[in-house]
């Protein structure tokens, strides 16, 4: 097991967010107008390209040459007991799966042109020493029953997504994806989630990895034990993380308000990320200006993340994998919004006619006849 030093603890991501450009967002917005199109017609592509031009601070915003997504993997206590449809296991062997390329995600980063990492925070077994710099312990807690991290393990979980953040933008990432790979995670999640919109468990879980009636039930009830630890701490978002998260979802927020104070753009993947979104924003406030949300999971809790962080999802698939994969749909969509944005001719360089201008020049002509 390995636990960062306590000076890197001690910088913290959880601090207020600085926003994204007002002049830039606003400048492109201008931009559009001057494109060859309809004003609005590019619908939602044009907000986002909008939206990397404030990341940027610039207009008309820079292609997006190195998009780089991360994979945080951990196993979770309470998968033992019935919440999967898959045992345990399966996430060593799936960080081994994406490790060698096999992996929906590498396939998926392969198509929209982005590369993919994986790091073993948590992991219930030993990995390869080149993912397993950041690991913080094996498996977290079984959160219905006992704290899923020690403070200690909290406090470096966090600085370890920091961390990895730091590493991903210093070496020239312009864009970031998210992603999660733990048998069970989607029980924390949601208790995150439901704690935190003040939900019912019965309105917030779904069926995450294919779980049946009779599972669902049980996942049911370790949400509900779950989240009746949690609320006594539902106000602090470090001993949120602490007693009913996991150390991957803690890295997973350390890393996403991390990229905020690096103004990097991240697209958010689905409930595992976006429930790490959702701790992070409160922590850090502010630094969901520099997100957006890939897609909408089919899991119910996710919808009600995104509502709380008022983001709206660019696609919407009904996939339910994690990985990073419903944010790599949506990335093809975002490279259009600024390809269009900086690449598409204006009126004036095109010489094409604006709506204006031909009005203008049907007046024209209309006062020259009855002079005339």
């Amino acid at each position: 097991m390995t636990i960062l030093s306590e000076e890197a603890s001690a910088s913290s991501p959880f601090r207020p967010v600085t926003a994204p450009s007002d002049s830039a967002r606003s400048a492109a917005a201008d931009r559009q107008q001057e494109l060859t199109k309809p004003a609005g017609s590019l619908g939602r592509l044009e907000a986002l390209g909008e939206w990397i031009a404030a990341c940027q601070d610039a207009c008309p915003p820079r292609s997006l040459e190195r998009v780089r997504v991360v994979v945080f993997a951990g196993d979770h206590g309470v998968a033992a007991h019935g919440v999967s449809a898959y045992p345990p296991e399966v996430t060593a062997q799936m960080v081994a799966n994406i490790r060698a390329g096999g992996a929906a995600v590498n396939v998926l980063a392969a198509i929209a042109g982005a590369a993919v990492r994986v790091v073993d925070i948590a992991v219930d077994t030993d990995t390869d020493s080149s993912v397993s710099a950041f690991k913080i312990r094996r498996s977290s807690g079984s959160i219905d029953r006992e704290d899923a991290l020690t403070e200690d393990e909290v406090q470096a979980a966090i600085a370890a997504g920091a961390a990895i953040a730091d590493e991903e933008v210093d070496g020239g990432a312009d864009l970031l994806i998210a992603g999660d790979m733990g048998i069970g995670n989607t029980t924390p999640a949601t208790v995150l989630i439901a704690t935190l919109t003040d939900t019912e468990p019965v309105a917030a879980v779904g069926r995450g990895t294919g779980i049946d009636d009779a599972g669902w039930i049980r996942k049911t009830a370790a949400i509900r034990d779950a989240m009746r630890r949690a609320r006594p701490v539902a106000k602090n978002p470090t001993d949120l993380l602490r007693v009913a998260g996991g150390a991957d979802i803690a890295a997973l927020a350390g890393f996403l308000a991390q990229a905020a104070h690096r103004r990097t753009p991240v697209i958010l993947d689905g409930l595992v990320v976006t429930a790490a979104a959702l701790v992070a924003e409160d922590a850090a406030a502010g630094a969901r200006n520099w997100w957006v949300a890939g897609h909408r999971s089919a899991e119910p809790a996710h919808s009600l993340a995104l509502r709380h962080l008022r983001l709206e999802p660019i696609v919407e698939l009904g996939m339910r994998l994690g990985e990073g994969s419903g944010a790599l749909a949506a990335l093809p969509l975002v490279r259009a919004g600024v390809g269009t944005l900086n690449s598409m001719a204006t009126f004036a360089d095109s010489g094409v006619s604006t709506g204006d201008s031909e009005a203008r020049s049907t007046a024209e002509d209309r006062s020259t006849a009855e002079d005339h």
